[in-house]
């Protein structure tokens, strides 16, 4: 039975989730007596060292004895450990500039690598993710916007709540202008979108309705890829298709634009995928979208005015709908953008009670079994090589240059 490490976040700001609970640790080593599961030390960790050491759980700076080591996100390139396992969000699969000097040092390492984002179902479904409460987080934050440019009723920060609990609380009584929310996506961070807007009882309509009628109470229409791409020679749409050749289709969100009040966006993008809107778009004089919470968030990805990310503490700027430069948010001629990186931290303790669990559910027997199918297509690096799937990586993680800047 191996050991196990839960280590510090070194990624600085401080991301304060972790892979496992307490409560989920003794689980764990209820079920598997022979299991030790070893805490590193942290001062910024949702869950404290006391909480763990309470539980009877050891907390201990030193992992060296630990064959498998869990974190979050990127480990500084000083903190890692050689010849170990390791599971996190690497950011590298596509080959991020940021986190080549990361891969390198895990190929001199010798470790190996199994990243969260790659343990998919065999239909290409992420397995495990904080999707859900990044999608809380920003379906919150976007009403919250609409609210603050508009001032017909007020929202507070994610980040003054304690917990999700309290903040299906702060919802009561809160009585929502006739607005009409675009909602798009068909995975986890869209079903953490469309959990708010049921709490908040704006009703679900149909696109066509959407499109041609105006309501007297708030409204949403969620958009998923049938609604929002189509083949520009058949037009048609096939999923499977779509992911392997989508840049032959063609986008269907324009029209959107010209009715919608706020775009809660919830699609996974790449180079390949039409953007939903261009930055002309935002000239016309129809366009009246001016509230964008772009949930997935990618730089200049299917939102095209997302400009980068926005620190949490101020998670909305604004952009000139003429110049295309990044403003002070709430302006007449702005459009606001909501894009933050690290939704989920802002409720730390739901989302990471939320990912442990989805990692007992289908990752733990078979990483500490010896592996599965699965966790062989999520392991990029085998003790320092690059395995099959993730050869295109070779320049990448080898040293050789790969003309990305």
């Amino acid at each position: 039975m191996p050991c196990i490490g839960l280590i510090r976040e070194g990624k600085l700001p401080a991301d304060n989730r972790v892979a496992l609970t307490p409560a989920q640790v003794v689980y764990l080593q209820k079920q598997y007596p022979d299991l030790q599961i070893i805490v590193e030390p942290s001062p910024d960790r949702c869950f404290s060292d006391e909480e763990y050491l309470r539980a009877g759980i050891q907390v201990d700076s030193d992992l060296s004895k630990c064959q498998i080591l869990l974190g979050i996100k990127e480990v500084p390139v000083s903190q890692l450990l050689a010849n170990k396992t390791y599971l996190f969000f690497s950011h590298t699969k596509k080959e991020q500039p940021y986190n080549r000097a990361l891969m390198k040092t895990m190929v001199e390492k010798k470790i190996t690598l199994i990243d969260y984002e790659c343990l998919v179902h065999p239909d290409g479904q992420r397995l495990i993710g904080f999707g859900f409460f990044a999608g809380i987080v920003g379906a919150h934050n976007g009403i919250m916007a609409y609210g603050n440019r508009t001032g017909l009723y007020n929202l507070g920060r994610v980040s003054d709540i304690r917990d999700y609990r309290e903040l299906i609380h702060t919802y009561f009584g809160l009585k929502l202008p006739p607005l009409k929310v675009v909602v798009t996506g068909s995975g986890r961070v869209a079903h953490g979108i469309l959990e708010i807007m049921n709490l908040l009882d704006i009703q679900e309509v149909e696109p066509d309705e959407f499109l041609h009628h105006n309501f007297s109470y708030p409204v949403y229409v969620h958009l998923k890829g049938s609604d929002l791409y189509t083949h520009r020679n058949t037009g048609t749409y096939q999923r499977m298709h779509f992911h392997d050749h989508a840049e032959e289709y063609a986008c269907l969100f324009e029209p959107y634009t010209a009715v919608a009040d706020i775009l809660m966006n919830g699609i996974y993008w790449d180079e390949t995928v039409p953007r939903l809107f261009s930055m002309e778009s935002l000239q016309q004089p129809n366009f009246k979208m001016f509230t964008i919470a772009d949930i997935t968030d990618d730089k200049g990805g299917s939102v095209p005015c997302n400009l980068g990310d926005a620190p949490p503490q101020a998670p909305v700027y604004g952009v000139d709908r003429f110049s295309g430069k990044q403003t002070e948010p709430y302006l007449p001629g702005s459009v606001d953008v909501m894009a933050v990186g690290n939704l989920p931290n802002e409720l730390p303790r739901d989302a990471s009670r939320y990912f442990g669990e989805q990692l007992i559910k289908y990752v733990f027997q078979d990483l500490i079994s010896g592996g599965s199918p699965i966790l062989e297509g999520a392991t990029m690096l085998s003790e320092g090589k690059l395995t099959q799937p993730f050869e295109y990586l070779h320049a990448y993680a080898y040293g050789q240059s790969t003309g990305k800047s």
